[in-house]
């Protein structure tokens, strides 16, 4: 079954890392083309984002987006909207997607409870849409196709209380994720890679 989440590009590196299989299980348990409640709430609440675009050339540019909870709105199955505010007036996110539509958004929430969620889609822009105006402060409004949304692993978010546990130290042993003992992916994990040997030394 061909996949709707990799490419021969994200093939090369799960089967140089033996990650093929969890990658296919994660996409087969986590994928989904419609919000979920709890997507709806994750985003309803959501201060901020990231929003990936890429001119027609695909050189790519990454941009924050910020508001108050509830300026991100899931308006369909598959659909979201947020509002374009006054900004420095580069217009470099909306500029991209004018001219290539493809976007991805990055939503994370920080502090004891770390998630993350993926949206990959297909945007428009318009300053004409009929609910603009339900958005305070909307100068336009981007509303975006869902092509995949998935949750990601939260582990490397900062916690309230200072770095995340599971950042890497030297001399001490990964500390590994719950979800890798889940029974929907224990089977499918792979090992991990030994680290590369430093270069001119001989064992």
């Amino acid at each position: 079954m061909a996949s709707k989440l990799f490419h021969d590009g994200n093939r090369h590196f799960q089967d140089l890392f033996d990650s093929r299989r969890i990658a296919d299980r994660l996409e087969a348990v986590t994928f989904r083309q419609a919000f979920t409640d709890d997507d709806r709430a994750f985003i309803g609440n959501a201060e901020f984002f990231f929003l990936a675009s890429a001119d027609a050339e695909g050189r790519p540019d990454c941009s924050f987006k910020g508001g108050a909870p509830g300026f991100v709105r899931v308006t369909g199955p598959d659909e979201l909207a947020f509002p374009d505010y006054d900004g420095n007036g580069m217009f470099k996110s909306l500029g991209n997607i004018f001219a290539n539509p493809h976007v991805g958004l990055l939503f994370i929430r920080m502090g004891d409870r770390p998630a993350r969620l993926r949206v990959n889609g297909t945007a428009s822009v318009s300053r004409d849409d009929p609910e603009i105006g339900d958005y305070v402060g909307a100068q336009l409004l981007v509303r975006v196709r869902a092509r995949a949304i998935f949750p990601n692993c939260p582990r490397y978010i900062p916690g309230q209380d200072g770095p995340s546990i599971y950042n890497p130290q030297a001399g001490v042993p990964p500390v590994e994720p719950a979800w890798k003992g889940f029974d929907a992916f224990r089977d499918a994990v792979p090992r991990r890679a030994p680290p590369p040997r430093p270069k001119g030394r001989a064992d």
